[in-house]
């Protein structure tokens, strides 16, 4: 009588797509885990332009390493709990709050242990920055960006789709937002953390037109010709009226 063949367990070349793929995964469908990995890409940028230093960056890495774990087993428990349950149950509930505070206590922690690390390096620097904000253009900003909101309302009533505040073409979340971020462009043009900040501010104007896209209320095509109309309007002033 033959012996059955014995299964073979997967390779460490496959062990390690397998865990890949759930990474991927998590980042595809879970919403909360695409801006815990936003704001550690952010941070990790800030770190390496305001040169902190290696312990610095070592607790910056464990408390990001640990909130994005912490997401991680709170989705797989999640599904889990979906898979497992096909009712209310309330200690299924009571597993997935408790698995939601344990993101929260790591995110927390992170915050933090981000404000401990930053904090010695933003005093002296953050005093320059906000006097020149104080010397800024404010009308030239503010008009700006009120013209922005004119032709996002000029071009939503041309085109017939849509209401003033939600959806249609273009999208003004997105202009504002990237308006926005011109606008703080254009105001520390020559400052020395220049790339730092109009990075953050491009980051969040992203974020902002993610989540019309993600909530339905705009398509990719709408937010990307918000974009470019409240960047573009607000560098067009800036330019010749600057």
């Amino acid at each position: 009588m033959m012996a059955a063949p014995t299964r073979r367990g997967p390779s460490l070349l496959e062990s390690f797509n397998f865990a890949f793929e759930g990474v991927i995964h998590v980042l595809r469908t879970q919403r909360n885990m695409r801006i815990h990995f936003a704001i550690a890409a952010a941070v990790l940028i800030a770190a390496l332009a305001l040169g902190v230093g290696r312990i610095e960056l070592i607790a910056l890495l464990i408390v990001i390493s640990f909130v994005l774990i912490a997401e991680m087993i709170n989705s797989a428990l999640e599904a889990g709990i979906d898979v497992a349950t096909t009712s209310f149950d309330p200690l299924a509930k009571l597993a997935k709050d408790i698995a939601a505070g344990a993101v929260l206590i790591a995110t927390v922690n992170a915050v933090a242990v981000g404000y401990l690390v930053f904090s010695d390096v933003f005093v002296n620097r953050s005093s320059r920055l906000i006097e020149r904000l104080r010397d800024a253009p404010a009308e030239l900003t503010v008009i700006a960006l009120v013209l922005t909101i004119i032709l996002v309302l000029g071009t939503k009533a041309y085109t017939g789709r849509g209401t003033p505040l939600r959806g249609g073409l273009p999208s003004g979340h997105a202009a504002v937002a990237f308006g926005g971020w011109m606008a703080i462009t254009q105001v520390v043009g020559d400052s020395r953390h220049w790339f730092l900040i109009t990075s953050l501010t491009f980051l969040m104007a992203v974020l902002v037109a993610q989540t019309r896209i993600e909530s339905g209320v705009h398509s990719f095509l709408e937010v990307v010709y918000g974009a470019l109309l409240g960047a573009l309007a607000v560098l067009v002033i800036f330019q010749v009226f600057g």
